[in-house]
């Protein structure tokens, strides 16, 4: 018997991190012999983060008809909840927990839990890594970062650059590549970097009986339809993919721009008390911590849509989207736009995949790892809005075939993944 410990965001929570954790526990879940635990925070950030967190519109219960058990107990607020956390992992005496790494702040409650177990028992220490070098460059991110993860017995990466970057925070150690959780130990190589993927969600599936025809009507689209979906965040470049669409647009009257997606930033009611202290408080914290160019604060894409005259081709969905809703913003959309300023494995660009969906994405981060240029989509220069108005002409006048989607992404599956780490 094998017991894992997922150790992240449970099902409550919204975004790509949840969906995450949730999808590799249900994996794991679904092999004869593996006991699975999901082991969660209750507050992920520090309190004075003026966001909601919480997913409250997704309806489906993410776990049920499965073994999973859930606790939510981590506060980062509490150090007391950090020391519960170690009792409780202890007492579940799994085989490996597998910590999802996503943000540096976090690596003060991760480092503690972790360092303890590494301490005190047998529990092989997993980091399945989402980024090393943070996109928000903060003056203590690279402290964080190596107190958070520093204690691994094995690390899971999706592309090779997080890889590299991973031996560049830790020069001094030895680091092997593996494609699968081999049993054998290899002290004398080094430490274990297991390269694998971003899964395909298997959770967001195509509706057979969804009406494609009718939803772009009544969403104002026209015939060839450019999707950016998830949280509005500066570095996943919305503005450059406005503008380049609007240069599409002065060529073609047959194209739309289709935004989907909640404003990181904007979730609380902008006039409670306790909304203000906290924006007073993050400010601050930001203008000491922050480089001032990656503060998202002042960020307002949406206001190029008037300044350059598209409005009647852009439809915009500012709203956080519930899981069982996610299906037909896909499905009516001929490509994903993936324009980011720099970038880690998207778990948007999972999406695209399972509804066959061409990617078309900057050569930046993983992108030219995962998208083969002219088979699966289209690679753009970052910070060119030449280069990415052309790849969005290519998608329509050299249409990539569908079936070339799933050939891209056939062995990505979450029971590849899960079965590479048991």
């Amino acid at each position: 018997m094998q017991r894992i410990v997922n150790f992240g965001a449970g099902p409550i929570f919204k975004g790509g991190m949840a969906n995450y954790n949730t999808s590799l526990a249900k994996a794991f879940d679904s092999f004869d012999g593996v006991e699975t635990h999901i082991v969660s925070w209750t507050h992920q950030y520090p309190s004075i983060i003026p966001r909601d967190f919480i997913d409250r519109k997704s309806r489906t219960d993410l776990i049920a008809d499965t073994g999973i058990k859930t606790y939510y107990i981590t506060n980062y607020n509490n150090p007391f909840t950090w020391i519960k956390t170690v009792k409780l992992i202890k007492s579940l005496n799994p085989t490996k927990v597998i910590f999802q790494w996503s943000i540096s702040i976090q690596g003060l409650p991760i480092g503690f839990i972790a360092r303890r177990l590494k301490k005190s028992t047998n529990i092989e220490i997993v980091f399945d890594l989402h980024f090393v070098k943070q996109k928000e460059g903060s003056i203590i991110d690279k402290t964080f970062t190596k107190y958070g993860i520093s204690c691994a017995d094995t690390y899971i990466v999706h592309s090779y650059k997080t890889g590299k970057e991973l031996e560049e925070l830790f020069p001094k150690r030895k680091f092997y590549y593996s494609e699968t959780h081999n049993h054998t130990s290899n002290e004398q190589a080094g430490i274990r970097i297991i390269k694998l993927f971003h899964p395909v969600y298997d959770m967001f599936k195509p509706d057979e009986n969804f009406d494609v025809d009718l939803h772009k009507k009544n969403l104002n689209l026209k015939k060839y339809v450019f999707l950016f979906f998830g949280f509005i965040r500066k570095y996943k470049g919305l503005h450059n993919a406005i503008r380049a669409f609007a240069e599409v647009a002065k060529k073609r009257d047959d194209v739309s721009l289709l935004i989907v997606g909640e404003s990181f930033w904007n979730t609380l009611e902008k006039n409670k008390l306790s909304t203000r202290i906290k924006k007073a408080l993050f400010g601050l914290a930001k203008s000491i911590f922050l480089k001032k160019e990656d503060d998202e604060g002042d960020y307002r894409p949406f206001d190029l849509i008037k300044e350059l005259n598209i409005e009647d081709k852009v439809t915009i969905v500012n709203d956080y989207v519930p899981n069982e809703e996610v299906n037909k913003y896909f499905q009516v959309s001929d490509a994903i736009l993936l324009f980011y300023l720099y970038a880690t494995p998207s778990g948007v660009e999972s999406i695209a995949y399972n509804f066959k969906l061409p990617i078309l994405a900057t050569r930046v981060g993983h992108f030219p790892e995962t998208v083969k240029d002219g088979f699966n989509g289209y690679l753009a220069e970052p910070e060119n809005i030449e280069s990415m108005a052309l790849a969005m002409i290519k998608i329509i006048e050299n249409p990539i075939p569908r079936e070339n989607i799933s050939i891209a992404s056939q062995s990505m599956s979450w029971t590849n993944y899960a079965r590479a780490i048991l």
